[in-house]
């Protein structure tokens, strides 16, 4: 290859989906969930919220895997999700996204961990 040619590495890259509103988030946040397929295809679709490392294994795959706003709005909870957000491992760009559309998710302190 010569210096005038370039190489373009094309990734799948999912698309971010971001809540219309925090206030759309209603999901429950106790007991047992199961995730319908198109969010959780590859492992235990049951989550016990009452445990928190499930809850947090399921905003995680919530938010990752959404393929539309309502999948955010059933499965989220506004309160839930401010607690867990600063801890909450997320790709850059999700977490970019979110951050964007709702500042007031933003770290303040830059010294949390990540769950």
């Amino acid at each position: 290859m010569n210096e005038e040619e370039v190489t373009v590495v094309r990734r799948y890259a999912k698309p971010v989906v971001v809540a219309d509103d925090l206030t759309l988030l209603h999901g429950r946040t106790t007991g047992v969930v199961k995730l319908p397929r198109h969010l959780e295809w590859s492992g235990s679709a049951d989550y016990d919220l009452d445990s928190p490392g499930r809850i947090v294994d399921l905003y995680r795959t919530v938010l990752i895997e959404a393929t539309k706003a309502d999948d955010l709005h059933a499965f989220l909870d506004l309160t839930v999700l401010t607690q867990l957000w600063p801890s909450l491992w997320l790709p850059p760009d999700l977490r970019r996204a979110w951050e964007e559309r709702f500042p007031e998710l933003r770290r303040t302190d830059s010294g949390v961990t990540a769950a």
